[in-house]
């Protein structure tokens, strides 16, 4: 737990830093620094920088543009070299000069914000940071850590990047962008243990963001955004003992939880000025470099492009479409090394020809079997089926909750749509922005259905989709206290229970085993074999081999090297 929480403190001050020096810079961009934009609204509802205002930005809103940063940083460093030592040098480097040519502005941002919190709200934070630093050190390691997640995140701590990766073991050709944040703050370099910390960190920012739902009692009124809150802390009690764990599909939903939050919260409070928004739509940008499945969350970007293409903001049109592109190079750039395509399983984009190309053939039927597995069916022959063929199967294995839940977002559907286009044409701006966010929910609810829909890939979209769709509707058209006391009253007591059976879990799992260290991974027993004069580890059993075990694959490997190391990278061995 110590080390984990030094590792917060280390991750909190450079996203501070370097999410301080992206908003400043993009702020700069747009024109939306201090008095440049008399267009500029006089306070800004979110944590995200509006024009004339960036000293107003929230906490989380420098964290979370800081772990954009420093994602996008490592990759990138990713394909020159190992990311390590030097990575972080570099990177302090970069802080440090934010800090002396930013110091006054920063320490009165800072100083603001302390002045600002309550005693109370201090203190519930630092109980916050050390309740998840105690998670992040301990828990259950997820089972794809020991089969593919520990050792993507090795080898980008040992070459950062390796020519035809996904030969040696195809999962590693999936790249999600968090492996190279969790490489980035692993500080393997040092010998020890390679530290796992950046999912539990990403859980903190959210749990700090769910519970600015307590303002509600002060202002006597929900809002659309306190809806997602709670089902966001309900996502954050259900991974507690397992985000000492880097799995993509954490970061993911972590992250989307995140946008939906903030979108609807700007759009409640009527939020005018479209940086805001346009942020948010970068945010969202960048989640598809975590896991590819969280594209509809684009579906955000219309209100932006449409406040861009209404006022003929050209630089802010090609702005938006130039980070974006900057988020998304060094992730293309990755695949394009790892597998030979840009979009690994994904062959419709077939556009080089290389020799460490992983064959089309497997990454189809990569692709089939992600999906077979989504609905519960380990058959790949069964790939073809109609959803009326596995849905009955797939529907009946869910939980009794979970199964609730489905039925509602189903509901939702066409429940957001109406009430969109109601909004529409009844030319309510604030309405219309709600189910805007009610229809993105709901319309990524369904991509995730008839995908692969494995409830940790889109419980996000499950759990939220019902909630903020009859949410918003309900909020809007419903003002009677009698209505809503009931439903204060049921939030309250489910609140309770939760908090009441995760201090239960957490008392009855208690050991003072990592109150120093955190849980490393978990290794297994392997065997070896030799490619070239190389040694390669395969599991005994199983196909798991942790982090130790290195290099290594689920069985005995059909790659070869494409030199005499392993920098020189793999091809598929026919």
């Amino acid at each position: 737990m110590l080390s984990v929480s030094i590792i917060f403190l280390y991750v909190a001050f450079t996203a501070y830093l370097t999410g301080y020096l992206a908003l400043r810079g993009i702020g700069a961009l747009f024109g939306a620094m201090s008095g440049s934009n008399s267009k500029a609204p006089s306070e800004t509802p979110s944590g995200l920088p509006a024009p004339g205002l960036l000293q107003t930005v929230k906490a989380d809103g420098y964290l979370m543009a800081g772990l954009v940063f420093n994602t996008v940083y490592a990759q990138i460093f990713s394909l020159f070299y190992k990311v390590g030592l030097l990575a972080n040098l570099l990177l302090l480097g970069i802080c440090g000069m934010t800090a002396v040519v930013f110091g006054r502005q920063l320490a009165e941002g800072l100083r603001q914000g302390y002045r600002s919190a309550s005693r109370g709200r201090r203190v519930f934070y630092l109980f916050l940071f050390l309740l998840f630093a105690y998670g992040t050190s301990r828990g259950i390691i997820h089972y794809d850590t020991g089969l593919y997640h520990a050792q993507s995140i090795r080898w980008i701590e040992e070459y950062g990047v390796v020519k035809g990766l996904g030969n040696l073991h195809c999962r590693l050709a999936y790249n999600s962008s968090s492996f190279s944040l969790s490489a980035l703050y692993s500080f393997a370099f040092l010998g020890g243990p390679s530290y796992h910390c950046m999912a539990g960190f990403t859980a903190l920012l959210l749990a700090g963001v769910c519970s600015e739902v307590t303002e509600a009692w002060k202002r006597k009124r929900l809002f659309a955004a306190d809806i997602a809150r709670l089902a966001g802390f309900y996502y954050l009690f259900i991974i507690f003992d397992e985000m000492v764990s880097p799995a993509s599909d954490y970061f993911t939903v972590l992250t989307i939880f995140y946008i939906v939050i903030r979108y609807l919260e700007l759009a409640e409070k009527g939020e005018r000025f479209w940086l805001p928004y346009g942020l948010l739509s970068l945010l969202g940008v960048y989640t598809m470099s975590l896991k590819l499945s969280a594209v509809p969350i684009l579906l955000l970007t219309a209100r932006p492009a449409a406040m861009l293409i209404r006022d003929k903001n050209i630089r802010g049109i090609i702005g938006c479409i130039g980070l974006g592109i900057l988020i998304l190079l060094p992730c293309f750039l990755r695949n394009i090394l790892i597998s030979g395509w840009m979009i690994y399983p994904f062959t419709a984009i077939d556009l080089f020809d290389v020799d460490w190309k992983i064959p089309k053939s497997i990454a189809d039927y990569d692709a089939r079997e992600i999906r077979v597995w989504g609905r519960g069916i380990h058959d790949t022959a069964r790939f073809g089926e109609s959803i009326c063929q596995w849905f009955p199967g797939w529907f009946a294995s869910q939980s009794a909750l979970d199964r609730a839940a489905i039925l509602g977002a189903a509901a939702a559907v066409p429940a957001s749509l109406a009430g969109f286009l109601w909004a529409v044409k009844r030319k309510e701006e604030i309405q219309r922005g709600l189910m805007l966010g009610a229809v993105t929910v709901s319309l990524s609810f369904l991509f995730w259905l008839f995908s692969a829909p494995l409830i940790r890939y889109g419980c996000v979209y499950v759990w939220l989709a019902a909630p903020v769709t009859f949410g918003a509707l309900a909020l809007r058209h419903i003002r009677t206290k009698t209505f809503w006391r009931p439903v204060y009253i049921l939030a309250g007591l489910l609140a309770c229970y939760k908090i009441l059976a995760l201090g239960k879990e957490i008392a009855a799992g208690y050991t003072p085993e990592y109150l120093i260290l955190q849980k490393d991974y978990e290794n297994y027993q392997v065997e070896n074999c030799r490619i070239q004069g190389i040694q390669f580890y395969y599991p005994s059993q199983g196909d798991q081999t942790g982090y130790r075990a290195f290099p290594s694959a689920p069985a005995i490997p059909s790659a070869e090297l494409r030199g005499n190391s392993l920098k020189d990278g793999f091809r598929y061995k026919k």
